[in-house]
């Protein structure tokens, strides 16, 4: 599972086998987990955040969004 960005105790990644599906990053804080869609970008699931702790994982991933998808792209060797 590549982690593509730590920042603030975040950690934002995928699993290599999740080329099936549109790309997406999921992001870990301790137990708690989100799964963000990239394009566009959409919260797909989410357990045991807040509500103000999903707004500020909504900030971060509207700012690496990029990173994110050259990453995705890199790894599963797709473009788009």
């Amino acid at each position: 599972m590549p982690t593509v960005l730590a920042i603030d105790g975040y950690r934002f990644f995928f699993y290599s086998r999740e080329n099936g599906e549109p790309p997406h990053i999921h992001v870990e804080y301790g137990e708690k987990l989100a799964k963000y869609w990239l394009d566009p970008l959409e919260l797909a699931t989410s357990r045991r955040f807040r509500a103000h702790e999903l707004t500020v994982l909504r900030s971060f991933v509207m700012q690496y969004r990029d990173v994110f998808l050259e990453a995705w792209n890199d790894h599963f060797g797709t473009r788009g």
